[in-house]
């Protein structure tokens, strides 16, 4: 006889009131196969339209919906990480509503969790509907990261997994503000299986979160939070720099001994000098992200607010989860 479990659905929403019915009708029909306990814990970012309504109308329904509510939009990261430090299941699937990824597949998730798996993350093999600029710019950073990246983060794969309850408590003890969720689950480590699929279309409307410039955010957050090879690069640049410069000066030295004229010019200079400029912009900038990512860890300020916690126990005064502190 199989044992019972709980198991949690974490799904980050913002302006999704589209897509809401049909997800929750192909989730709660996997649910139900599964023959789980379970919760459907929506983190909602302030939202334009009616999705707030239409969580909570589904709520009255069925108490196992359940809502968390910001003060402000935080973000997807901070969305997802919310959900997850307030699950309670025995293992969590992070899954978003707009129905790119399946949640039919959570079934093959849920049998690698038991074969012993503690992370079975989906891998796409194919990504229909998105366009060939961010494929670029995922696989471009995929590569990048894999290639400096102190954790292996597998490729073409999203915050779409499942995490078994062991791995839900690790990440709640980290202490860093990112909420890149891949990097993450990559440092904590833990027995891991890909579960491939194919990514669907979005069913309705734009994407809310992972647009180009929020994907290369996250790219930066994969990068600097979990590499010193930029750093490293500096110093390598620097030291290539200086070698050049003193080869120069000696060929310079030894042509001038021979009475050989150097018709160096303006725009030479010109050259030089703006290479030089951009690469030193190019590593303060490179330090700045990581004093950038310091001074947000120093200040240690909250990951996000709660203003309301539908379903959940009551507190006295909305939750300001620390990072790494639980909530």
């Amino acid at each position: 006889m199989q044992k019972k479990y709980k198991l949690s659905v974490v799904v980050p929403v913002y302006n999704e009131e589209k897509n809401l019915p049909v997800f929750l009708e192909r989730t709660l029909a996997v649910l139900k196969k599964l023959r789980c306990e379970y919760e459907i814990i929506f983190a909602m970012d302030p939202s334009r339209d009616r999705t707030r309504e239409m969580i909570l109308e589904y709520r009255a329904k069925n108490p196992s919906i359940k809502l968390l509510e910001f003060s402000r939009r935080f973000g997807q990261p901070a969305a997802t990480l919310a959900g997850i430090h307030y699950c309670t299941g025995d293992a969590c699937i992070i899954i978003d509503a707009d129905l790119q990824d399946p949640p039919e597949l959570m079934e093959a998730m849920v049998e690698k969790w038991q074969e012993g798996y503690h992370v079975a993350f989906g891998q796409r093999v194919s990504r229909t509907g998105e366009t060939w600029v961010k494929i670029l710019v995922s696989y471009v950073g995929y590569w990048v990261i894999n290639r400096i990246s102190q954790v292996a983060i597998p490729r073409n794969t999203g915050d779409f997994r499942l995490i078994s309850r062991e791995v839900i408590e690790e990440l709640r003890g980290l202490k860093e503000g990112h909420g890149f969720l891949r990097g993450l689950v990559g440092f904590v480590g833990f027995s891991q299986v890909a579960v491939p699929y194919s990514r669907d279309p979005r069913l309705a409307g734009q994407g809310n979160y992972n647009r180009f410039l929020g994907s290369l955010t996250i790219g930066f957050n994969g990068i600097v939070g979990f590499s010193r090879y930029p750093l490293q690069f500096i110093s390598l640049g620097g030291l290539f720099i200086s070698f050049i410069s003193f080869l120069t000066a000696i060929v310079y030295i030894a042509l001038s001994l021979a009475g050989v004229h150097i018709p160096w010019g303006n725009p030479t200079l010109v050259i030089l000098i703006s290479s030089l400029s951009g690469l030193q912009l190019l590593s303060i900038g490179i330090m700045g992200e990581y004093v950038g990512r310091i001074y947000d860890e120093v200040r240690d300020r909250p990951m996000y607010i709660v203003s309301g916690a539908h379903g959940f126990q009551p507190r006295a005064k909305p939750v300001r989860a620390r990072r790494g502190g639980r909530a």
